[in-house]
């Protein structure tokens, strides 16, 4: 949970948030054509503990991730859970706090409303944690990351594979 001094600065009403895309930009990517499908493949990738915490300060952190491993059959729910609950705790022990995790299981050819680039997790998340996603951004390192920020309302940072997480930094307010 989040500090009593972090949550008193946060404003009444309608709150920010950053929404994170999981893989590539919390953790290393795995392979094309392949999926983190349990907590030993996990690896962070440098200086996301603090760039979060520090995005703690003023937004909420929502993680907004595709699975579709999940209904490929390689990975279950359960598997994806596991993860991100080793996930969170870990970065808890940094002072990062993950305030709510969406998933899409579903697989590219399956007509869903939640899968990225569509923004069905991100509208989800506005309304259930009451977030004005006109002052929000996603983050994330594909173009279907931003084409959902984008449908959502949000603003948006491409985070090309040269650029390290510490970047966005600079460029949210």
């Amino acid at each position: 949970k989040r500090d009593i001094k972090t949550l008193k600065k946060m404003p009444l009403g309608k709150k920010r948030a950053i929404f994170l895309d999981r893989d590539g930009i919390i953790n290393k990517k795995a392979k094309e054509h392949d999926y983190i499908k349990n907590w030993g493949e996990f690896e962070f990738l440098p200086n996301v503990a603090n760039v979060i915490s520090k995005l703690n300060e003023n937004f909420l952190v929502v993680v907004i991730s595709n699975q579709g491993g999940v209904s490929r059959g390689m990975m279950t729910l359960d598997d994806v859970r596991v993860i991100h609950s080793n996930m969170s705790s870990e970065l808890r022990k940094n002072n990062a706090i993950i305030d709510k995790i969406y998933v899409c299981p579903h697989y590219t050819k399956e007509s869903c409303v939640c899968r990225k680039p569509k923004p069905g997790m991100i509208l989800k998340a506005a309304k259930e944690l009451n977030i004005d996603l006109s002052n929000s951004y996603m983050i994330g390192d594909s173009l279907i990351d931003i084409e959902a920020g984008k449908k959502a309302g949000c603003k948006t940072i491409l985070l090309a594979p040269q650029n390290s997480i510490l970047d966005i930094l600079h460029f949210v307010n």
